[in-house]
């Protein structure tokens, strides 16, 4: 049996794939392990399928190199094929922008084998920056995201538990029952569609009912990946999008598998302080909103957290209509 499958969502990520798959030809410590390498590929344009094709014919590793192209666009979508697709017990995903470090591999099946738990666990990311990041980036690093804690931290009890804090998605390695059991065939947030940025947080989702289901959920202090950081990532434009889909997706995380009854509490509770935060950091950053990007970003998080409930609403009225 496999040990591990490792899962490369892309599209159109011609660009990094090529480092990828070098750095997963290079894994250390992996001579006693059976594990494949799965390139799941989200209807790109470009030249993918054709660097994938040549590894393949060169292909200088243990593992075994596949590919699978999925017609269907969004990330939740890829995922569930890479979920399918895989024939190992666990699944570490990268995106078409994460390199990992050469001992990747290693960290995760270890970790995975001491810790029979857990149900997914998440992964140290370090930004590549293609340029200089804002001075004032660290405002922000988590959600890009750059996560860079020393410890291993267990998400599912504690003040992480009571937060609902979750690893995000970009080196999250899940055990492919704990998702066949829980998770459900179609998600409601669909995470990046192509370019579009309006439904984040799928891998919250996606944590979430396997959470629900009594598994632990982990971050691993000795995996490391690099996530490539371009410059139009600290556009003022691009910024703004990316925290509005952050932001209206939070009525749907805040609330999901909460019973109805106790919606209306929490979503007035979320609001309030919603509006009490966004109050204070206008009245701290108002000045700077206009010429700041990190800032104009923030503000605009606070702003869609506020605004999520009525999109909430809104799309789920759209949907009834659509479908009558």
């Amino acid at each position: 049996m496999l040990d591990i499958c490792i899962a490369i969502r892309t599209y159109n990520g011609e660009k990094h794939l090529a480092e990828i798959l070098d750095a997963l030809q290079a894994q250390s410590d992996v001579e006693d392990l059976s594990w494949e390498v799965l390139v799941v590929d989200n209807c790109s344009t470009d030249s993918t399928a054709d660097i994938v094709r040549r590894y393949q014919a060169s292909w200088q590793s243990d593992s075994e190199l596949r590919y699978y192209f999925e017609p269907t666009p969004g990330a939740d979508i890829a995922r569930r094929s890479a979920v399918e697709q895989a024939r190992a017990p666990w699944i570490g995903f990268l995106d078409d922008d994460n390199t990992p470090a050469l001992g990747w591999v290693r960290a995760a099946v270890d970790f995975a084998k001491a810790h029979p738990k857990a149900g997914a666990f998440g992964s140290q990311i370090h930004g590549k920056f293609e340029a200089e990041p804002p001075r004032n980036f660290k405002r922000i690093a988590g959600f890009l995201p750059v996560i860079e804690r020393s410890h291993s931290i267990c998400f599912t009890e504690g003040l992480y538990d009571r937060k609902n804090v979750m690893p995000p998605g970009a080196g999250l390695v899940i055990l492919r029952q704990a998702w066949m059991d829980c998770v459900p065939p179609k998600l409601i947030l669909k995470g990046p569609v192509r370019g579009s940025l309006t439904l984040k947080g799928e891998d919250i989702e996606i944590l979430t009912y396997i959470k629900q289901q009594g598994w632990e959920i982990w971050y691993n202090a000795n995996m490391h990946i690099y996530h490539h950081i371009p410059p139009e990532r600290f556009d003022r434009d691009y910024l703004i999008r990316f925290f509005q889909g952050v932001g209206l997706s939070r009525y749907y995380t805040r609330t999901l598998g909460r019973p109805k009854w106790h919606k209306p509490a929490i979503v007035s509770a979320y609001l309030l302080n919603d509006l009490r935060k966004a109050a204070m950091f206008w009245m701290t950053n108002r000045d700077r909103i206009a010429g700041d990007a990190v800032i104009a970003g923030e503000f605009e998080l606070y702003r869609s957290s506020i605004m999520s409930p009525i999109d909430h609403i809104r799309r789920k009225y759209l949907s009834v209509d659509m479908q009558r």
